[in-house]
C-alpha cells in the first residue's frame, strides 16, 4: 500500500505491469540523475535571470531619459512648463534686461546732444567755462539715460504679461526646439558650429513696442539683428542630437521594455524575493549614477558657456530648469527602487526582518485586543481579514504601485504619501484582523507564526 501510495516512485507503473521495481542501486542512480536534472534546471533559470537583470540595470538610466526626452521634447505641454520658469528667473531676467538696455542705449547719441548743446552755448557767447561744463555732461547724460531704459526694460521683463508672452513664444516655437534636437536649422532654438542658441526676437518685439509706447522713441530703432542668446557651446552637440534622435524613436517603448525584462528577471529566478530585492537595489544604484552623471554634465556645460555669451548664474539657470524632470524622475526612481528593496528584505528570513515583522504582529494585536476589551468586535470580517493577509497585501502594494503609475510625474513626496497611505491600510486591516473576539484567535495566530 505505501509503494502504491508513493507518486514519486518511478517503477510504480512497472510493478503493476508486473515488471520488477528499481533494484537500490538503480533507484540510488535515478535520484543522482534526478539531482543533477534539477540543479542544471536552476543553473539555466540563474544564468537567464542573471541576463534579464544585466539588461534591465543597463536600461534603466537610458529609460529614463527617454521618458524625459518624450515628455519634455515631443509633448508641448510638458515642454512649456518646462521652460515657462525660466522667465522667472532672477538671472535670466537681468541678463535679458542688460542686453535689451544695451541696444536701446546704443541707439541714443548722447554725445551728439552734449556737442549740440556746447554750439547752441557758443552761438549764444557763452562763456568757455560754460560750454566745456556741457560738453562733460556727456557721462552724467550717459548713466540717466541707462537707467531710465534699464528701469523701463526690468520693469517690462519682470512682469506677469512678459511671462505669459515667453510662454506663448515658446508654445509656438516647440516645433523648433525638435528641429535643434534633430539637427535642423529652423526655428527659435537652432545650432550653428557647434553653438545653440535661442531666438528672442518676438520677445525683443514685445519689449520694443512697450518702450516706445512708454515715450522711449529711440527704441523703435532696435536693430533687427542680434536677437539670439547663446545657451551653450559644445563640440559634441552632433553626437548629443545623434543620442538625442535615438531616444527621441525609442520614445516610450524603452520604460516599458525595462519593466518587462526586470519582470521576467523576477520571474525567472528560482529565488524571486531575493532576484526582487537584487534588481531593486541595482536600479537604486543605477539611478544613483544617473544623478552623478547630470551632476558632472552640469559641471562641463557651466565650464563650456563663455561669461560673455551668459553669466554663469544665468546658465547655471538654463540647465537646471531643463534637466529638473530628468532629474526628479532619476530622485523618484530612486526611492521607489530604495522602498521595494527594503519591503523585500523584510518579507525574507533574515534576523532583523524577523524581529521587525514580530514587533508588527505584537503591536497590531495589542492593538485589536485593546479594542475588543472595548467592545469592538469584527467577528467574521475580523475572520476573513485574517485569512486572506497576504492576498490583502499584495493589492494594496499593487495599488501603490499603480497610482505612483497613473501619478502625473510623481516626486520622492509623492513615493512617500502613497507609502504611507498603503502602510495605514495594512496596519489598520492588522488591527481589525486582530480584534475578532474570538479568545483563542492570538494564541492560533501564534502557533501559525511559530510553525
Amino acid at each position: 500500500m505505501g509503494n502504491a501510495g508513493d507518486p514519486d516512485r518511478p517503477d510504480r507503473g512497472d510493478t503493476a505491469r508486473g515488471k520488477q521495481p528499481l533494484s537500490p542501486g538503480e533507484r540510488s542512480d535515478y535520484e543522482r540523475l534526478r539531482r543533477q536534472a534539477s540543479v542544471r534546471h536552476r543553473r539555466a533559470r540563474r544564468a537567464g535571470a542573471s541576463v534579464l537583470l544585466l539588461l534591465t540595470l543597463l536600461l534603466a538610466p537610458l529609460a529614463v531619459v527617454a521618458a524625459w526626452v518624450e515628455d519634455t521634447v515631443s509633448d508641448t505641454d510638458g515642454y512649456v512648463s518646462t521652460v515657462a520658469p525660466l522667465a522667472s528667473d532672477p538671472a535670466v531676467q537681468a541678463v535679458l534686461t542688460e542686453r535689451l538696455t544695451d541696444r536701446v542705449v546704443d541707439r541714443v547719441d548722447v554725445e551728439a546732444v552734449t556737442d549740440s548743446l556746447a554750439r547752441t552755448l557758443q552761438e549764444a557767447g557763452a562763456p568757455p567755462r560754460v560750454i566745456d561744463g556741457a560738453a562733460a555732461l556727456e557721462g552724467p547724460l550717459h548713466d540717466a539715460v541707462r537707467t531710465a531704459v534699464d528701469r523701463a526694460v526690468a520693469g517690462v521683463v519682470t512682469s506677469e504679461a512678459f511671462r505669459q508672452i515667453w510662454e506663448g513664444a515658446n508654445r509656438r516655437s516647440h516645433a523648433a526646439v525638435t528641429n535643434m534636437l534633430t539637427g535642423e536649422r529652423e526655428g527659435a532654438v537652432s545650432e550653428e558650429n557647434g553653438t545653440v542658441q535661442l531666438d528672442v526676437g518676438e520677445l525683443v518685439d514685445q519689449v520694443q513696442q512697450r518702450l516706445v509706447d512708454a515715450g522711449f522713441d529711440k527704441a523703435a530703432a532696435i536693430p533687427d539683428t542680434d536677437r539670439t542668446v547663446t545657451l551653450f557651446e559644445t563640440e559634441h552637440l552632433g553626437k548629443a542630437q545623434d543620442a538625442m534622435r535615438l531616444l527621441d524613436v525609442l520614445g516610450a517603448w524603452l520604460p516599458v521594455l525595462t519593466v518587462v525584462l526586470a519582470a521576467l528577471a523576477v520571474w525567472t529566478a528560482p529565488a524571486h524575493r531575493f532576484m526582487l530585492l537584487i534588481t531593486a537595489t541595482g536600479v537604486a544604484v543605477m539611478m544613483a549614477v544617473l544623478l552623478v552623471i547630470l551632476a558632472l554634465v552640469r559641471r562641463v556645460y557651466l565650464d563650456s558657456v563663455p561669461p560673455a555669451a551668459l553669466p554663469a548664474d544665468a546658465a547655471a539657470a538654463v540647465f537646471d530648469t531643463f534637466v529638473r524632470f530628468l532629474r526628479d524622475s532619476a530622485t523618484t526612481l530612486l526611492v521607489v527602487a530604495v522602498v521595494t528593496a527594503l519591503i523585500a528584505y523584510l518579507h525574507g528570513p533574515g534576523r532583523l526582518a524577523r524581529g521587525v515583522r514580530s514587533t508588527a504582529d505584537r503591536g497590531t494585536s495589542a492593538a485589536g485586543r485593546a479594542l475588543g476589551r472595548a467592545g469592538v468586535h469584527t467577528g467574521g470580517l475580523g475572520s476573513w481579514l485574517d485569512r486572506h493577509r497576504t492576498a490583502i497585501t499584495g493589492v494594496v502594494l499593487a495599488g501603490g504601485a499603480l497610482a505612483l503609475l497613473l501619478w502625473n510625474r510623481p516626486s520622492a513626496g509623492a513615493v512617500a504619501l502613497v507609502l504611507g497611505i498603503a502602510l495605514a491600510l495594512l496596519i489598520v486591516v492588522a488591527v481589525l484582523a486582530a480584534a475578532t473576539g474570538r479568545p483563542g484567535r492570538d494564541a492560533h495566530a501564534a502557533g501559525d507564526r511559530a510553525v
